[in-house]
């Protein structure tokens, strides 16, 4: 397979999109709409008219999602580097593809990437639909043409059932991409003790996490960043990190600006103590040493943000703002299908 760069996969990815659109435009059959649990109080994600959320198009997606054959039976799945007990992400540094490759980043939590207005650490993909074919296209992932994948499933009754209800058509790379970003849109994280206390329920956090909250929207400054209902500001920030930036620019990648060298976009806390290890190379392995790090003001560099300046935090308030974090964690899992 011939190796693109990744501007050419982007647009390679729209442009099949749309052409897909183009070529069938019959609206979807499987109109039961799936009943998803939004959080109290946020607003609902929003959904491509191309692509309503129904019952069969999340289960459709789902079962791809943990299908091998998706890396035409390599041993590979969506799930293999988003694992569900991780609020789906890895648990390397960089996550492992076809073959034990390893991967150029470490993959992320999917928590509520159904409200993101860009995908990926560099942002280079602007749909659900386009990002879950990029894993197709690398090769240190599952390195497999989609077309191929598509074959590979055209005998299997229940696929077929499942993309004739939910999409009026059989099984092809329309189906693939809309069932799988739509079965993604349900794992939404908003159900953990510190949404509890928001609610009113003062004894849901800890006197620690409760004093870790003060420092989290005061003296951490880390509402700068991480605020709103994904506690992320889905924007690109370089936080200072001693990262290769020339064989990983981050947002510089994408953009080909020389000002988002180093950027990355800034991940959901929520779920955080599951996700370990942390940052775009998973170069930081605990809690401890994420904050250490802000606490510092990360590594001195022309690129660093601004915002990024060292914090006058005591031991006391490191220990706090880490039990907050924990705080953070769902309390019920984010996959709520049966």
């Amino acid at each position: 397979m011939k190796r693109l760069p990744p501007l050419a996969i982007v647009a390679g990815l729209a442009a099949l999109c749309l052409g897909a659109c183009a070529r069938d435009t019959a609206a979807p059959t499987g109109t039961e709409p799936y009943p998803l649990a939004v959080p109290t109080g946020w607003p609902d994600p929003p959904v491509r008219a191309d692509n309503p959320l129904t019952v069969a198009s999340v289960q459709l997606g789902r079962s791809l999602f943990f299908d091998e054959r998706l890396s035409l039976s390599r041993g590979l799945s969506c799930s293999s580097c988003h694992q569900p007990d991780r609020a789906f992400s890895d648990s390397v540094a960089r996550s492992r593809g076809v073959d034990g490759r390893t991967g150029m980043r470490n993959a992320p939590s999917l928590a509520n990437v159904a409200y993101h207005p860009l995908l990926l650490r560099d942002g280079g993909a602007p749909s659900l639909e386009q990002q879950v074919l990029v894993p197709f296209f690398d090769h240190r992932e599952l390195d497999a043409d989609p077309q191929q994948v598509v074959e590979a499933l055209a005998d299997d009754a229940d696929v077929q059932r499942l993309s004739r209800t939910a999409y009026g058509r059989p099984f092809d790379l329309y189906v693939l991409t809309r069932s799988l970003a739509n079965y993604l849109r349900t794992l939404l994280s908003g159900h953990s003790r510190y949404d509890q206390y928001l609610a009113g329920d003062r004894a849901a956090l800890s006197p620690a996490e409760t004093r870790g909250l003060d420092v989290f929207t005061g003296a951490g400054n880390c509402t700068a960043c991480h605020a709103g209902h994904d506690l992320s500001d889905h924007g690109f920030h370089n936080t200072g990190l001693a990262s290769d930036l020339a064989s990983d620019p981050g947002r510089q990648r994408i953009t080909l600006d020389p000002g988002d060298r180093g950027k990355f976009k800034t991940p959901t806390l929520r779920n955080i103590a599951l996700t370990a290890p942390y940052m775009h190379d998973g170069s930081l392995t605990t809690l401890q040493a994420v904050v250490d790090h802000y606490r510092t003001g990360g590594k001195i560099g022309p690129d660093k943000d601004p915002l990024m300046m060292p914090l006058h935090l005591t031991d006391q308030q490191q220990a706090d703002l880490i039990a907050f974090l924990h705080a953070l964690t769902d309390v019920q899992p984010l996959d709520t299908q049966p």
